[in-house]
């Protein structure tokens, strides 16, 4: 995996240097964003950790220009924790966001998970399932233990975005442009009602879900459990570094 560690504090480059190479990774380092954006605009690159509070242009205008010409994933990495910084990274584009301190494996456990999820974006299988619950994207069909669930087109249009984007932190805002449309980006309380009736439809205890989870002020995960786990969860394993 080549990586792009995009960071103002020496020490926080030199941690993931050393982890990340010792890992088996490639690593390259930038230590401000218009030095990222010329390392990226040269190189291919798998995946770039990047920091928000950047000298010169920050990290959320960094993933603005990216955007306008590639699509290589980018976690943020920084002490930010605000709602609101969050938001506005994972619309700007970020692919997920983790705060400092951070553990080491929680890091590689996203990085994992987010190359996984691209990775298939091509080739999105025509039914997917999670546990005994299986979604027919071809046919628009909701199926659990062999019986059929109704939803409604737009109750379906909500769940088809969670099941093809697993693992990846869906703000509110992206839900509404989706679904509803560009003219309906304030208008949040349509997503949670519409998941509150997908949680009672397709959760075994709507009241403690375990596929559509809360990031509270942010927006919804789907997460598929498995036996082996599906790698992108939090962790807590490994030292704290921030």
């Amino acid at each position: 995996m080549k990586v792009l560690a995009v960071d103002d504090e020496p020490q926080i480059l030199r941690a993931l240097r050393t982890s990340l190479s010792a890992r088996g990774h490639d690593v390259s380092t930038a230590p401000n964003g218009e030095t990222a954006l010329d390392v990226l605009s040269a190189r291919e690159v798998d995946i770039v950790v990047l920091d928000l509070g950047l000298p010169g242009i920050d990290g959320i205008e960094v993933i603005r220009r990216l955007r306008s010409w590639s699509s290589v994933p980018v976690i943020v990495l920084t002490v930010r924790d605000a709602q609101s910084d969050k938001v506005s990274a994972l619309d700007a584009g970020a692919d997920d966001y983790v705060t400092k301190p951070f553990a080491m494996d929680e890091l590689l456990a996203r990085m994992r998970a987010v190359l996984r999820r691209l990775g298939g974006t091509e080739d999105t299988p025509p039914v997917i399932r999670a546990g005994d619950l299986e979604v027919d994207l071809s046919r628009r069909l909701v199926i659990r233990a062999g019986q059929p669930i109704h939803l409604t087109p737009t109750e379906f249009s909500l769940l088809e975005q969670f099941v093809t984007h697993p693992g990846k932190l869906l703000t509110h805002r992206w839900l509404l442009q989706k679904v509803w449309g560009l003219g309906h980006t304030e208008q949040s309380h349509y997503v949670r009602v519409f998941v509150a009736g997908l949680r009672k439809k397709l959760e075994p205890d709507p009241g403690s879900p375990s596929l559509i989870l809360t990031e509270p002020g942010v927006g919804y995960r789907w997460t598929v459990p498995s036996a082996g786990g599906d790698g992108s969860g939090s962790g807590g394993e490994g030292p704290a570094i921030g």
